[in-house]
């Protein structure tokens, strides 16, 4: 077993042993060698939230289609490529009733044209993801597309070239998905490289921790916009403290160079008013007359009116100079508060206020962290906005946005101080319950379904009823979070599937 613990050092390691093999430095490569130092198995992950997209893409026209969908949903859960396979082509089947069979030529069932017309066009629209890499899979594809635009088409044939492509497409996914991972694990380990060596920079610290949390998947384009704002905002804020801050310290080497010379006038007015009376000390011991002894007093007293004129000059400059220093340290101080504030937002999304994947991340740790000290109950819930892209269609991105604000006010109104909602992506927030069994958990969702059925949405003039479905899972004693909150999702599933705007325990 490896010696290696810290995924840096399994990573550089991984890099080095490329090296002295002589092996090309490609994803797959990299990937081998990391899981191989790391006691890792070296298998591709299952790329569930794609296919969770799909199957919500598919539409059931019958029971028999739903039923393969029901199907395809559960070998999704148990990660079967195999029952993946067997549902798609299950739900791509006509029924029998849908079949047309020659009984005077005895020819095979051929496919209605209308399913082979949605078939074909279903799959141009998977065309894009296949990518440019991958010749086979386009012209498997195209042939494919190219035969259900004939008049007639055998669905023995389609089942077969389905079959082809099926495998084709489960290649691309996974090589896809290999390259994708293996692409973030890199930059996940050059920004966490760069975090390692700016350590005592909080502001700094914060950028890094927005990146890492901006590459955690999944990944959506709305995220990715979200932190990229956020992020110019704390390097804008970091490049006028950077520049106040050369500013400031110019100004106090300058104050320190006045307050330098200021007791080097001080230092030599002391010498010679010191000269100056001790002078006068010696012309006393030699006056003879009054007239003398008058003229040394007036003249110590001018000495001495002067001296003390230029000490309250320079004691006022001196206060002067303190004065500058404050405020320099009271401007500086409010900047650095301000990039302490815009470093924390790396934990929280900027549009909601609610936590971001980073911040859910460590509340998950620490709350499961807690269940297993106390040995008391967690349950976590996702929950899915019902009917977000036609909001966001029909009233547009500005309506949208205000949904998700209105969502997330509306379940802090309502939810216990020890809970905890986060946005998980997109439409889909999660919200983490303490000392929650399962059932107790579903009751609480519920009843916040129905307080915000309560609390109409306004966009613009015309009110919008927000609905949502959701999920509850209690966490398992030994389980992790991510799984938790996996058995939620694929329960929120369930509940869009059953009608929306349900709530299902997993």
């Amino acid at each position: 077993m490896s010696d290696l613990k810290n995924p840096t050092d399994i990573a550089r390691e991984a890099l080095k042993r490329l090296a002295v093999r002589h092996l090309p430095p490609t994803p797959a490569n990299y990937q081998a060698c990391y899981n191989e130092i790391a006691d890792l198995p070296n298998i591709p992950q299952f790329p569930e939230s794609p296919l969770r997209q799909l199957a919500s893409a598919l539409i059931a026209h019958n029971s028999r289609q739903e039923n393969q969908l029901d199907l395809l949903v559960a070998a999704i859960g148990q990660r079967s490529w195999q029952g993946v396979t067997d549902a798609l082509i299950g739900f791509a089947q006509p029924d029998a009733s849908e079949m047309v069979v020659s009984s005077d030529t005895g020819s095979l069932a051929t496919l209605p044209a209308a399913s082979a017309l949605a078939l074909a066009r279903f799959i141009e629209a998977l065309l894009p993801s296949f990518g440019t890499d991958n010749p086979r899979a386009l012209a498997v594809a195209a042939d494919l597309i190219q035969m259900l635009k004939q008049p007639q088409v055998e669905v023995v044939s389609v089942q077969n070239a389905m079959g082809t492509l099926t495998h084709h497409v489960r290649s691309v996914l996974e090589e896809q998905l290999e390259v994708r991972d293996s692409l973030l694990a890199l930059l996940h380990l050059l920004i966490e490289n760069v975090g390692e060596l700016s350590e005592d920079d909080r502001w700094l610290k914060g950028q890094i921790d927005g990146l890492l949390a901006s590459i955690t998947p999944p990944l959506t384009l709305r995220h990715l916009d979200e932190m990229e704002r956020r992020m110019r905002d704390v390097i804008d804020k970091q490049a006028r403290a950077k520049t106040r801050s050369v500013s400031a310290q110019q100004e106090v080497r300058h104050m320190l160079a006045e307050f330098v010379e200021s007791l080097a006038v001080m230092n030599q007015s002391s010498s010679e008013f010191e000269a100056k009376i001790e002078e006068s000390a010696r012309q006393i011991e030699r006056v003879t007359s009054a007239d003398e002894l008058k003229c040394l007093l007036e003249n110590v007293i001018t000495v001495t009116h002067a001296m003390v004129e230029e000490s309250a000059s320079s004691r006022a400059q001196l206060k002067s100079l303190q004065v500058k220093v404050e405020i320099t340290e009271a401007e500086l101080l409010q900047l650095h508060q301000e990039l302490d504030s815009a470093s924390a937002l790396a934990r929280h999304d900027p549009l909601t206020d609610a936590l971001n994947r980073k911040g859910l991340d460590e509340a998950l740790v620490r709350e499961i962290s807690s269940m297993r000290r106390k040995e008391t109950p967690l349950s976590v819930s996702l929950l899915d906005i019902d009917n977000f892209k036609k909001l966001n269609d029909s009233l547009g991105h500005e309506a949208g946005d205000g949904a998700l604000v209105h969502l997330a006010d509306v379940t802090r109104r309502h939810i216990r101080p020890s809970d905890t909602l986060a946005r998980y992506g997109g439409e889909e927030f999660v919200i983490l319950m303490p000392d929650t069994v399962l059932d107790d958990g579903i009751e609480v969702i519920t009843r916040l379904q129905r307080e915000l059925t309560k609390a109409i949405f306004m966009a613009g003039n015309e009110k919008v009823l927000i609905t949502f479905s959701a999920g509850v899972a209690q966490v398992g004693a030994e389980e992790s979070g991510s799984d938790a909150i996996r058995r939620a999702d694929q329960a929120m599933y369930l509940a869009k599937r059953a009608g929306k705007n349900r709530v299902m325990g997993g």
